[in-house]
């Protein structure tokens, strides 16, 4: 199934009796850079009461959130619930919270995390994700150009060239034009090998 990805960070400010919620939304690929963004909001704004926070990787594979010491349940689960409704993945959303004073209750935290939260990710820009397989193609010298030709009519990019005996190419492509790939090099007597990355 398809889905989302965000292209930038975003950012929205809400201002509920007092309280005041930064809302960040973050384009991550990996649990560990997810970590590395809150750990460097929390550097940013040392004087906040609360950064919770919410991700999704990949279509849901995996999500964690945090309440950062809010009541159980009111931060962290209303802004995963955002994200999980909205068909988007690779993206954190972090809510910064300066306390105003007036406490807000358990329900009044949850509208105010979900609203934090529904703010930035309309805010922010996506554009649909597209699953990259990287291959090695081996060929005469005769056949480079044709091959460089075939690659920009289908989006796919050169990273690496080696000269040897023959030319082997290393490639990156959007994984649902392998098949006309595979029937181009085919067609050319070319060797084509899928590389795990």
């Amino acid at each position: 199934m398809s889905y989302l990805i965000p292209v930038a960070r975003a950012d929205v400010e809400l201002d509920v009796k007092k309280s005041r919620f930064i809302a960040s939304a973050y384009p991550v690929t990996s649990r560990q850079q997810a970590l590395q963004i809150v750990a460097e909001l929390r550097q940013q704004y040392p004087d906040a009461r609360h950064v919770c926070w919410a991700y999704v990787l990949g279509n849901q594979l995996s999500a964690a959130m945090s309440d950062d010491g809010e009541p159980s349940g009111t931060a962290g689960k209303p802004i995963l619930n955002v994200l999980q409704h909205k068909n988007i993945g690779n993206v954190l959303v972090a809510v910064v919270r300066y306390f105003g004073g007036i406490k807000l209750g358990a329900g009044g935290l949850v509208r105010a995390y979900s609203a934090a939260a529904q703010g930035v990710v309309d805010a922010l820009q996506l554009q649909p994700y597209v699953a990259l397989q990287c291959v090695e193609v081996m060929l005469d010298f005769s056949q480079e150009q044709l091959l460089r030709h075939w690659c920009q009519q289908h989006d796919a990019l050169v990273e690496d060239v080696a000269y040897g005996s023959q030319v082997n190419i290393w490639l990156q492509l959007p994984a649902e034009v392998m098949p006309a790939l595979q029937v181009f090099c085919d067609n050319l007597g070319a060797n084509l090998s899928p590389q795990n990355e």
